[in-house]
């Protein structure tokens, strides 16, 4: 089968999933949380639709070399309808872009703080590295290089590592980033569709207490709850590859497509890592996940995190099947 219009979400779609029995709690605005991007691709995996284009950030320099420049820096996003988190971010967004590499890539990395008055750093999951060296603090004002090597495949939490590092991933500093096999999937041929979800909590504001101790305000997918989220979409027929990354940074996920089971399942993302015939797949906090389905009927599939408490609280989503993979007429 032949690949087409394969693209990826830095940011993803629900809304109230009327017919599906599953809906989220109203926003509470008491306790404001973080944002993202919204769905995406066919070319460039890094610019996300439904929002302003996001800056490039991986630029190859060579056969095996990319380049990688981010900023740390402080902004006011949107959750919800009314609903806002100031958060701390990488490139102005929550979750940070997208990173896509190949395994055995060596990153040269920049990171360029704007925060004028909190130290940030880096810690990329996906890379080999002293920790104190090459996951060191850039200092407000100030910027720090960095090179490491992507050795293993798969799907990867990339997060500020400067403590407290509860309160810095909490606030909104995480993203995702994937490497590429050498020699891609096994299925990829059969791909048609394919998406990145980001799970992520939210708690009160700068509230180091309830982050170390409370539930979460909202869980969310790719930065929004349910109701700000919008569809993605594919056409009857359609295999689907989801990358997801659940960055916590306290709960594990309990990932489930709802009317459909996973044919395959890449745990972390490496193809050396594959189950068959799943229903659903707890993550850990900073673990990653490849799952890959087909859609057979038209129809609404909901996605989420099958704990329902997170589910009530902003962690479902909707894939959207129709004849042609397009929205319908208005």
């Amino acid at each position: 089968m032949k690949k087409s219009n394969i693209f990826f979400s830095v940011l993803m779609a629900g809304s109230l999933l009327a017919g599906c029995g599953i809906q989220s709690a109203p926003p509470d605005k008491s306790a404001p949380a973080p944002t993202a991007q919204t769905a995406k691709d066919t070319k460039n995996p890094q610019q996300a639709v439904n929002q302003p284009p996001t800056p490039v950030v991986v630029k190859r320099i060579g056969a095996h070399d990319v380049q990688i420049e981010m900023t740390a820096q402080e902004t006011d996003v949107e959750i919800a309808p009314g609903v806002k988190y100031h958060s701390w971010n990488f490139n102005g967004t929550v979750p940070g872009p997208v990173i896509k590499v190949k395994q055995g890539d060596t990153i040269h990395f920049k990171l360029k703080n704007m925060d004028p008055k909190i130290p940030h750093s880096m810690d990329f999951h996906a890379v080999t590295a002293a920790p104190n060296k090459d996951f060191a603090n850039v200092a407000p004002n100030k910027e720090g290089e960095f090179t490491y090597t992507a050795e293993n495949p798969g799907v990867f939490m990339y997060h500020c590592g400067t403590a407290p590092v509860l309160m810095h991933i909490a606030n909104g500093m995480y993203g995702t980033i994937l490497v590429q096999p050498k020699d891609g999937y096994p299925t990829d041929k059969r791909i048609n569709k394919e998406f990145v979800i980001t799970e992520s909590e939210v708690y009160k504001q700068n509230d180091f207490n309830d982050m170390k101790n409370g539930s979460p305000s909202y869980v969310l997918f790719n930065g929004k709850t349910t109701e700000a989220n919008k569809p993605l979409y594919a056409k009857v027929g359609d295999w689907v590859r989801i990358y997801f990354n659940n960055v916590g940074p306290n709960d594990v996920s309990s990932f489930h497509v709802v009317g459909t089971q996973f044919d395959t399942v890449y745990v972390d993302g490496n193809p050396q890592n594959v189950l068959h015939g799943l229903q659903s797949y707890a993550v850990p906090a900073s673990g990653g996940l490849v799952v890959e389905f087909q859609v057979k009927k038209e129809g609404i599939y909901p996605i989420v995190d099958h704990e329902f408490s997170k589910a009530t609280k902003g962690a479902i989503m909707k894939l959207v099947v129709t004849k042609d993979g397009n929205p319908p007429q208005q």
